[in-house]
């Protein structure tokens, strides 16, 4: 597999601690991207999914697995792969993506289909700088969504993605 580089204790690419791989190549090219070294398909370092799989294992702090770009449908067997290992593991799976939820899901490529079914929440569409923000959780453009696969694949419509309020658990039940 192809990648940029990995960050091994991300807070900002999904919910959790994450365990963040950074896929080499892009055909977007957004204006304003903020890893504009990843567009470059011949850009970065081979590094084998074995390896990937045994630096996603190491910390047993990690929440999930986030896969970001670089375009990761753009080597989506591959990134399959690692999701299905990262699920194994009990982890959750993130995914960036360029394209809109509909484009991958009717596209028809059997690669990109088995990494959708492989992500937990997609973050779907290309970075647009007028929609630029700081106030926005896990995305970088307003128009960008958070889309819980399983629950769109399975309506067949996207479905957001709803953050759980991670103090619930602490809640005393009124009487």
């Amino acid at each position: 597999m192809r990648i940029a580089n990995t960050v091994n204790d991300s807070i900002v690419d999904g919910c959790g601690l994450r365990f963040t791989v950074f896929t080499q190549g892009c055909p977007h090219h957004c204006p304003g991207c903020h890893n504009p070294d990843t567009h470059d398909f011949a850009g970065g370092r081979e590094v084998s999914l074995e390896d990937l799989a045994q630096q996603l294992k190491k910390n047993p702090l990690i929440d999930g697995l986030t896969l970001s770009g670089g375009e990761p449908f753009a080597q989506a067997a591959d990134c399959a792969a690692l999701a299905r290992t990262a699920h194994q593991l009990g982890l959750t799976v993130w995914t960036y993506s360029g394209y809109l939820f509909e484009h991958l899901r009717d596209k028809g490529d059997p690669a990109w289909t088995a990494l959708l079914e492989e992500t937990d929440v997609l973050v779907d569409g290309p970075f647009v700088q007028a929609e630029k923000s700081y106030e926005l959780h896990f995305r970088g453009s307003r128009n960008q969504r958070l889309i819980d696969v399983k629950a769109s694949l399975a309506q067949g419509r996207a479905v957001l993605w709803q953050q759980e309020d991670p103090l619930a658990k602490f809640t005393v039940p009124e009487s």
